[in-house]
């Protein structure tokens, strides 16, 4: 995987893309954008196939390295770019090498030199010349809610909590206020969520009250949270790892995901499953008999968390597939939803983030993606905790850092000829007032053609293939044009827009009104 050398850019934070409607039309909206990602506005293809494309990470080194005694292992972080200032503010866990871990905030103004402020808040072997904003059990997930009409909570935060020491009456979700993102209060009725934690036994009887308050409700949110605000559904939201019962029925065999959302950030629906590991993420699976006569947690792939955001029209989540007991490596893999419950893994083993050879790199092994990218003009940015040695080896000297990895604008896979040509023809779009049509491709070494079809499938004169000036440049913004037409003097109606492709790959089209 090659490293990207960074320049200078100005910046502008996209905006979220209004919804689309019905699958089968979409809609009217001030600008468009279909992403080349899978199939749901396309009616059908011809001689083509998609492919992924990986992010390529910055540098060789963490941006945020683990360098203070309370940094043993640094993972889990969130990152909010003010759009008035462009200034970046991001939170991330450390683990100091003994129970429990550290929320911990830095600072930078172009998001690739960072400080950690001497805050002054929690003492850590006797000093407050730290960075630490409080002590929690896991997690490091926080959001920035514009529209929160109460100041001091502007910033928000869940987590897990599982020492009783601190006041919580069961393990499990926790959430925390903030008005600067540094000074935070902790809700006084904690945890919001009880959380899926405990040995390895069969789910309690609905009788049992002790043992059920003891172990957790099955298929609960358990220690790895991560918070969105979900402006699709507007809610919020919390993707979260829980655990799969076993082969036998005992809790706590392997990891997956679940959904939960709140209107107000305090009532919490059920989580509800919505990933898990099957027999197509490891046919060695079946080798596991120890495991599989009782107890697991942590052999054979598995899900360990999927935060994921919405972006234009479609739910995206990093899933941290963990393989502990073979490569012993967690790269991320990019699941598509449209819904944020009903996922597809179209890439499944095509790595978005792939692990590293090299195992003295920061980010060989261990990615611990999030569910905040950055999304700029030209380009989309994702960071990421991560650790450089593989989950099983025996080496204890673990070294870990915070980096970041980017893609090309809405480039998260592409559209191209199996062999030598193939076409794209999208469902019925309404164009009335367009203005233009932009391609995000790259025909550098051949072309692209935009083509009008009537709703029918019929041709339309001026508007043919033959008639459309062929894109032969890589760019994010190629513009659609014809010999003699117009596309704003197309009459209104609705259409279907063919894409030809000659050795050339395409990955979005725009529609600008």
């Amino acid at each position: 995987m090659t490293r990207i050398n960074l320049k200078k850019l100005i910046v502008l934070l996209l905006p979220a893309l209004v919804s689309l409607g019905q699958a089968e039309v979409i809609n009217n909206s001030a600008q468009r954008t279909i992403l080349m990602v899978d199939d749901h506005h396309i009616l059908y293809r011809a001689g083509t196939v998609r492919k992924l494309n990986p992010l390529q990470r910055y540098s060789g080194k963490p941006i945020i390295a683990a360098d203070k005694p309370w940094e043993t292992t640094v993972a889990y972080c969130s990152v909010y770019r003010d759009p008035a200032n462009g200034k970046y503010k991001l939170w991330y866990q450390a683990w100091p090498g003994r129970s429990g871990c550290y929320l911990c905030y830095a600072e930078s103004d172009d998001g690739i030199k960072w400080i950690k402020p001497e805050i002054g808040l929690v003492k850590f072997n006797g000093s407050l010349k730290n960075n630490i904003l409080f002590k929690n059990g896991y997690g490091a997930s926080v959001i920035y809610d514009v529209k929160d009409p109460d100041p001091n909570k502007r910033f928000k935060s869940a987590f897990w909590e599982q020492d009783l020491s601190k006041g919580i009456k069961y393990p499990g979700m926790c959430i925390a206020y903030s008005a600067d993102g540094i000074n935070w209060k902790k809700h006084s009725g904690n945890p919001v969520i009880k959380g899926s934690y405990g040995d390895y036994i069969q789910p309690p009887l609905e009788t049992d009250i002790t043992q059920k308050n003891d172990q957790g409700k099955p298929i609960s949110v358990s220690d790895v949270i991560d918070l969105i605000w979900d402006q699709n559904r507007e809610v919020y939201a919390v993707y979260a790892k829980t655990w799969l019962d076993g082969p036998n029925g005992d809790m706590h065999w392997k990891r997956a995901v679940v959904r939960t959302e709140s209107k107000d950030f305090l009532n919490w629906s059920t989580p509800r499953l919505i990933i898990w590991p099957d027999e197509f993420d490891s046919i060695e699976d079946e080798a596991e008999t120890d495991r599989t006569a009782g107890g697991g947690g942590s052999d054979g792939v598995q899900l360990h968390s999927g935060p994921a955001f919405y972006y234009n029209d479609l739910y995206f989540s990093m899933l941290q597939v963990m393989d502990s007991g073979g490569t012993g490596n967690m790269p991320i893999e990019l699941a598509l939803s449209r819904d944020g419950y009903n996922w597809k893994r179209p890439f499944r083993k095509k790595w978005f983030i792939p692990p590293l050879d090299d195992k003295k790199l920061y980010d060989a092994s261990l990615i611990w993606s999030n569910a905040t990218p950055i999304y700029f003009k030209d380009f989309f940015r994702f960071y990421y905790g991560a650790y450089g040695k593989p989950w099983n080896s025996s080496d204890g000297r673990q070294i870990s850092g915070i980096g970041f990895a980017e893609m090309p604008r809405n480039r998260f896979a592409g559209i191209r000829p199996r062999k030598r040509i193939g076409q794209i023809t999208l469902k019925t779009v309404n164009l009335d007032g367009v203005k233009r049509i932009e391609v995000n491709g790259d025909a550098s070494k051949g072309s692209i053609r935009v083509e009008v079809l009537n709703d029918s499938g019929y041709r339309i004169n001026g508007f043919t293939k033959a008639d459309s000036v062929p894109m032969k440049t890589d760019s994010l913004r190629n513009i659609s044009a014809w010999k003699s037409e117009s596309i704003s003097q197309l009459a209104k109606g609705r259409y279907r827009l063919r894409i030809h492709l000659e050795n050339a790959e395409v990955y979005a089209v725009t529609i600008v009104n």
